[in-house]
């Protein structure tokens, strides 16, 4: 008798998950007081993991939709790519909010060089998918020529820049990905070290109040001496969230870091969450804002579950595809 019924839902989650809820695009907001006094609002937005084809046009359609949201800042936490021929469609995706007048800024994922192959999804469940040790089939050069050259954004590979916003100023630095060994530190600490002269000493990290609230105790002693300080906000920008990355980011005095890659763990199971995070990061963090530690220091994280999944794996189920609108504001 079990099994007359369990089969009928079975075969209806397959259908949702599949042909329903990975076309569910929406928008996870969040607001963060990191903000001098007085200081306008900023609205940030965040894309990741598009996986984009060139057959997707109802992702396309909405990624430009977002242009009527009227960002401040735009910022691409990678895997922007999901198939060898997608970089046309991926400009023309973005183009509305190239447009929009707003600075953009873009670090890569591992699909940014690398298309998709099929997989066993079970493997991600035991361990971190590894390196690819394939020839790149992205020409990676070129996409970062279109975002750079075709659309104005800022690369911010191993990086760091400095804009101005609704007369707040905000420091953004970032790591290729780690997930591929990408990521070079040193690289981006003499980046930073330009930005870092113009910074004072001794501020605490913005996110200390947070942690302070979510944690019910005195949290976390904000960013070290190392890190400076000033009314800039610092932004760490990396696309897979793993523990040393995160440390680097926060060791240069991150106040946000902003990251993606998990897909939110593609299937989370209700009242569980995500079985993995494709990484070290712990699964209770694989989506949304949370607070990181690391030696005495304290940053926001914000984990997007990204917008869309390998063309070998379509499927979501409780994870809806999504793009973070973060409001930053001033501090209470």
């Amino acid at each position: 008798m079990q099994l007359i019924w369990r089969s009928p839902i079975a075969a209806g989650v397959a259908l949702w998950s599949t042909l329903v809820e990975r076309r569910l695009f929406a928008i996870r907001r969040h607001a963060l007081p990191v903000l001098g006094e007085g200081a306008a609002p900023l609205r940030v937005l965040q894309l990741s993991d598009l996986h984009l084809a060139p057959w997707q046009s109802q992702k396309i359609d909405w990624v430009r939709s977002l242009a009527a949201l009227r960002p401040d800042l735009l910022v691409l936490t990678g895997d922007l790519m999901g198939h060898v021929q997608a970089r046309a469609s991926l400009v023309h995706a973005l183009r509305p909010l190239a447009e929009s007048g707003a600075p953009a800024v873009f670090v890569h994922g591992s699909n940014d060089y690398y298309g998709p192959i099929l997989k066993n999804p079970l493997k991600y469940l035991r361990e971190p998918s590894r390196k690819s040790t394939r020839h790149q089939d992205i020409d990676n050069a070129r996409l970062t020529a279109s975002l750079t050259d075709e659309l104005g954004f800022t690369d911010l590979n191993n990086s760091a820049t400095r804009i101005e916003a609704r007369g707040s100023v905000l420091d953004l630095f970032g790591l290729n990905d780690p997930h591929i060994r990408y990521d070079d530190a040193a690289a981006m600490r003499q980046a930073r070290a330009a930005q870092r002269s113009d910074e004072g000493a001794g501020a605490a990290s913005a996110a200390d109040a947070y942690s302070d609230a979510a944690a019910g105790s005195s949290g976390a002693a904000g960013s070290d001496d190392a890190a400076g300080s000033s009314d800039a906000v610092r932004i760490g920008v990396v696309h897979a969230p793993y523990q040393q990355a995160l440390g680097e980011l926060l060791g240069e005095g991150a106040d946000l870091i902003l990251a993606g890659h998990t897909h939110g763990g593609q299937v989370r199971v209700p009242g569980v969450g995500a079985l993995t995070a494709n990484c070290d990061l712990p699964t209770q963090q694989a989506r949304g804002l949370s607070v990181w530690y690391d030696a005495q220091r304290a940053a926001y994280l914000n984990v997007s579950a990204g917008l869309g999944n390998s063309i070998y794996a379509p499927v979501r189920f409780a994870c809806r595809p999504e793009a973070s609108l973060i409001t930053l504001e001033a501090a209470r």
